[in-house]
């Protein structure tokens, strides 16, 4: 019988521990779930309120957010060992600056630098309300959760960035960017002293399905019709006029909010036709651009085709030359050889015939030249240079040194 008892004893022990452990895991789901909803619904509420004012510290929407978002930073984070071995906590802006130095111009060297802040909690609400105002909060808690291995360090098994709810969480944030905050970083909010506190009230809400209804105005009617005979229908009268006025008060509101939706309507109708005007006109801008393009491309093709051709000609006189040169030169020689007196001048005439035979007029040149308008022109510089180069037999044979004695 002991060792029965005993056996009972122990068994009963061991589904305690395993009743502990799935309470605890059940215990753990729900408050993540609870801060992802809470989130979600506080993200909303921004979204909403940005329609109507501008969100600073003041609005309660956004003192409620900045706590539920500190939570989530903070939930299951891990202490700070020291050297004696004993664990103090620390704040989520320890994961974050060191998480978030990989985005591109991040404001983390501006904040540790910031004199009026002090503590690292004070910190970490200067950082949430300075990336709400640049716009970049999600992409802050992006790169953060891309970094597994430094998110791994600074949190324990369980915690929201390690689990499925860390992508929600980036995706909810994104939303944000469409709000213009404005901030004041000297404020009572940055204050580390105290911590955050969530006010779940503005997300509760309790609807009574049909039946609760009608057994209510059953209990109503029943309380009416068994009062004393001393009571009188006004009893029952607040109750209808409370409704009534609950009624009258939400079709208000239904009626406001329809007059709201008809002015941006109007608004994103506007904005539609002005955009519409803009792309038309860069899509002509842009044909007009084309075709100037295409037009020089043509341009510069012809051009390059003309100078190509220029200078193929321009190769071939100048070898012309060189040959014609050549063979005056062995001309004169041959003439000299023979008849030193005589045959020179003979010579010289020969290669000058030549010379102007072999030179031939290139249309295409004379569009090079400004001054060689014509033909005859150019045939009279030809002369010219040919000259320059071949001394006239008539003055050579009237030269004093040439003269018989």
């Amino acid at each position: 019988m002991a060792s029965r008892s005993l056996g009972g004893l122990s068994g009963s022990r061991g589904g305690g521990g395993g009743g502990k452990k799935s309470l605890s895991a059940r215990n753990a789901a729900v408050e993540r779930r609870n801060l992802i909803t809470v989130c979600r619904f506080s993200v909303k509420t921004l979204i909403d309120r940005s329609c109507f004012e501008t969100i600073d510290d003041s609005s309660p929407e956004f003192n409620n957010f900045a706590a539920i978002l500190e939570q989530i930073l903070s939930h299951r984070l891990k202490g700070q060992v020291t050297w004696f071995g004993y664990e103090s906590p620390r704040s989520f802006w320890d994961y974050i600056r060191v998480a978030c130095r990989k985005v591109s111009q991040n404001c983390i060297c501006s904040i540790e630098n910031m004199e009026n802040v002090s503590s690292s909690r004070a910190k970490g609400r200067a950082w949430i309300r300075v990336a709400l105002m640049e716009k970049h909060l999600s992409e802050y808690i992006s790169t953060a959760l891309r970094d597994f291995k430094t998110t791994r360090r600074f949190y324990e098994d369980g915690a929201i960035v390690l689990g499925e709810e860390a992508n929600m969480l980036a995706g909810m944030l994104l939303g944000l960017n469409a709000i213009d905050f404005s901030f004041c970083l000297k404020g009572e909010g940055l204050d580390g002293n105290f911590p955050a506190v969530i006010d779940y009230t503005p997300y509760l809400k309790f609807t009574q399905s049909s039946d609760s209804i009608s057994s209510d105005e059953e209990e109503l009617r029943t309380l009416g019709s068994s009062g004393s005979e001393s009571s009188t229908p006004e009893n029952v009268g607040p109750p209808f006029i409370t409704d009534e006025n609950c009624w009258f008060n939400k079709c208000k509101r239904v009626k406001q909010k329809y007059q709201l939706t008809l002015e941006q309507k109007g608004y994103l109708e506007e904005l539609l036709r002005l955009r519409e005007n803009q792309l038309s006109e860069s899509v002509s801008q842009n044909k007009i651009l084309l075709q100037r393009i295409e037009d020089s491309d043509l341009a510069h093709k012809l051009e390059k085709e003309q100078l190509e051709y220029i200078i193929v000609e321009l190769q071939d006189q100048l070898k012309s030359y060189q040959s014609l040169d050549q063979l005056s030169a062995e001309v004169s020689l041959s003439q000299t050889s023979l008849d030193p007196g005589q045959s020179q001048g003979d010579g010289k005439q020969d290669a000058l015939n030549l010379i102007s035979e072999g030179k031939e007029d290139t249309p295409s040149l004379l569009g090079l030249c400004g001054s060689l308008t014509s033909v005859a022109s150019y045939k009279s510089l030809t002369s010219l240079k040919s000259n320059d180069y071949l001394a006239s037999p008539t003055a050579e044979m009237t030269s004093p040194g040439l003269t018989p004695s």
